[in-house]
């Protein structure tokens, strides 16, 4: 990741010695006991990165698989599009399992790096998987990657930053979008006022894209699931409902769902090409 990775101050090339991060110019990033680069000085306001008890909850339902359609969905289109030996960036990783499964899709030269604010989740990406690497950045900042560095930029159900992603993609690169579609949990959204889907989000995407990508293609897909009360909960506390509905206030409404309840999944995978 050296030679996709640069100094946020400076934007020159990074070694690595020991422990440290270091440019010419001797800005140094000293790697984190877990293994990831902190690259965003000062980190980022508490109430804008996915909290402690966010990151469990996705990482307890996302290793039960419950979003293995979506993964394995995910790790086939970007297989098609990635070339050997390529470089995967995931703007807005999380806990890296969406880049992790990628990578198990893609032959050993493959590389990822993740993105990410959240210092719980940085901490799981780290060792997500042998070949990805983890940073704390901000993706609405100019992104800490080398110009034209990178050959698959993905982005999962996190803010999009198109000059910047177009920025760093190879000429050839793609990048893919996941984003929900209005299905996505409506099951769940009067019972237990989750945040709604913008009913217009596809199309202020492809708006707010437009001017540096061209969409390519896109697939739907939609799952139903049978949860128990603790899924539930898991499911809608790794969102962003979390922030807003106490962890007591959850759990007594999720009990008035009964069990098994059922759950729809719905969300759209689209791919961009950079415009010339």
């Amino acid at each position: 990741m050296l030679r996709v990775l640069c100094c946020p101050p400076c934007g020159g090339a990074l070694t690595l010695t020991g422990r440290t991060l270091r440019c010419a110019r001797q800005h140094t990033f000293d790697l984190a006991r877990q293994g990831y680069a902190p690259l965003l000085a000062g980190g980022r306001p508490a109430a804008t990165a996915d909290t402690a008890d966010m990151v469990a909850a996705r990482e307890r339902f996302l290793g039960a698989r419950h979003f293995a359609p979506l993964t394995d969905a995910l790790a086939a289109r970007t297989a098609a599009l990635c070339p050997p030996g390529g470089v995967l960036l995931d703007a807005g990783a999380g806990t890296g399992h969406h880049l992790a499964a990628v990578l198990r899709a893609l032959p050993d030269g493959t590389a990822g790096l993740g993105l990410d604010t959240s210092v719980p989740a940085l901490r799981r990406a780290a060792r997500a998987h042998p070949r990805a690497v983890a940073a704390s950045w901000d993706v609405w900042q100019p992104l800490p990657v080398r110009t034209g560095a990178v050959d698959v930029v993905l982005n999962v159900f996190a803010p999009r930053n198109g000059p910047e992603f177009r920025r760093v993609l190879s000429p050839g690169g793609a990048l893919v979008v996941v984003t929900p579609t209005g299905r996505h949990l409506a099951d769940l959204r009067r019972s237990l006022g989750l945040l709604s889907v913008d009913g217009a989000k596809d199309e202020r995407l492809r708006h707010s894209l437009g001017a540096h990508f061209a969409r390519e293609g896109h697939e739907e897909h939609d799952h139903v699931l049978d949860l128990g009360a603790e899924e539930v909960a898991q499911l809608v506390g790794m969102g962003p409902t979390a922030r807003h509905v106490g962890a007591d206030e959850l759990r007594a409404r999720v009990a008035g769902l009964g069990e098994p309840c059922r759950v729809t999944v719905s969300f759209r995978i689209s791919v961009y090409r950079p415009r010339a």
